[in-house]
């Protein structure tokens, strides 16, 4: 990573949240493992960046130095290609463009990216990823500040000089957390900005300084202690408080009340309950001050009881990712069985559908933040036919996906 120089093709194994601060300044990325919704992958297309993933033997085959042209023009498939090939570049004037009645909505994740993606056409913001700022912005694990008495001296060392400047070092989380969430919700004000609380698994978060002191080690972190089950649970609790502090100071402070939340990975209703009371102890209460708390579908249980799950929250947003891995049973960073992840099989798409059907007769909004629709135009005609909501996609895919929406929607009022 340190001999790694901004505008080069990065060439790696597999990616985490470590690498986000050179992957964003690479030209292109290059892995051998991973599938179309790995780490490598869903950074790279929210950073407007070329990825070819599951490439097996990438690492071996290139050499450093070599000039090599990483194209992802030709369809689902990434090709990389010996020399420099020339490109064509299309422009689109985006003066005249109408909104469709499905909202079109934008993931993003940099706050250095916000203000520049805010001037695509857009409905707001369906996803704010807030892990980018974790690990860039903040960098240390919540509890290693609120415990920093217990941190052994190196790790102390390290997180002294992270928050030099600082003498309480949980306000130090609170504020940048803050800074950079803030900025986010700024650049798209007043359209609203839906921010998902913070879904790093443990593997992340051990990564994170002094993390490997506080995180287990799992055997499945996909499926294991994230999302919701860790706000409410006394082993992180209060790392999450401090989540809720910034976002508190967000909309109060900073005067940007667009700002709304979603809670991902909320396995049962009971979870959501709990996750609710924990916010409103520390001052952010669903329905004040306009607060909107929205809920990630992305398990079989959010599906199946979205009757119940209506009652606690504002809306649904379907993660199509994790929905998909989970309805099938497929490991989605499998390069193995990566032709069996298929977000177009029957019981995704009635699953989508079942969420749109009971959500609606409860007077809830869905949305969707996966890259489905904008992958498969047939897979938005779906959702646009069945009635959702709002679609949410990365910057690069908002115009192709707009003028596809335009027309299934011109489509339905011909016929």
């Amino acid at each position: 990573i340190r001999d790694f120089k901004a505008g080069q093709i990065l060439v790696t194994d597999i990616t985490d949240p470590d690498w986000e601060p050179i992957m964003k300044t690479a030209a292109a990325i290059i892995t051998n493992r991973g599938g179309r919704t790995s780490h490598a992958a869903i950074v790279s297309r929210e950073l407007g960046i070329p990825a070819i993933v599951g490439c097996n033997d990438a690492t071996r085959v290139l050499q450093s130095g070599q000039e090599v042209t990483a194209c992802c023009a030709e369809g689902e498939v990434g090709r990389v290609y010996a020399g420099e090939l020339r490109f064509d570049v299309h422009t689109v004037d985006v003066s005249q463009l109408p909104r469709p009645h499905t909202h079109i909505m934008m993931n993003i994740a940099s706050p250095e990216l916000a203000f520049k993606q805010a001037a695509i056409p857009n409905d707001g913001v369906g996803l704010a990823r807030m892990e980018f700022i974790f690990a860039n912005w903040v960098q240390v694990h919540p509890l290693a500040l609120t415990r920093y008495d217990t941190l052994e001296p190196e790790v102390r060392a390290k997180v002294d000089e992270i928050t030099a400047g600082y003498a309480d070092k949980a306000e130090f989380f609170v504020d940048k957390l803050a800074q950079g969430i803030g900025t986010l919700a700024a650049a798209f004000y007043p359209k609203p900005v839906i921010l998902r609380l913070s879904d790093f698994k443990t593997n992340e978060y051990a990564h994170l300084v002094g993390g490997a002191l506080f995180e287990p080690r799992e055997e499945n972190p996909m499926i294991g202690w994230r999302g919701a089950s860790r706000y409410y649970h006394p082993d992180y609790r209060e790392g999450f408080v401090l989540e809720v502090k910034a976002i508190k100071r967000v909309r109060e402070e900073f005067g940007l009340t667009n700002l709304l939340v979603m809670v991902p990975f909320c396995r049962t209703p009971d979870e959501g309950r709990q996750v609710l009371e924990v916010m409103a102890e520390e001052g952010l209460k669903r329905g004040e001050n306009g607060l909107q708390v929205y809920v990630m579908a992305e398990i079989p249980s959010n599906i199946i009881l979205a009757d119940q799950f209506s009652e606690l929250f504002d809306g649904f947003s379907i993660g199509s990712n994790d929905l998909t891995q989970l309805t099938l049973g497929v490991d989605r960073d499998s390069t193995q069985i990566a032709a069996l992840f298929n977000e177009r099989n029957d019981s995704v798409l009635r699953s989508c559908a079942q969420l749109i059907e009971t959500a609606h007769k409860f007077g809830r909004k869905v949305g969707i933040c996966g890259q489905a629709p904008s992958d498969y135009p047939e897979f938005a005609a779906f959702l646009v036919e069945h009635g959702i909501d709002s679609m949410s996609l990365i910057p690069d895919a908002i115009l192709r996906t707009t003028a596809d929406v335009l027309a299934i929607e011109g489509e339905r009022v011909a016929a």
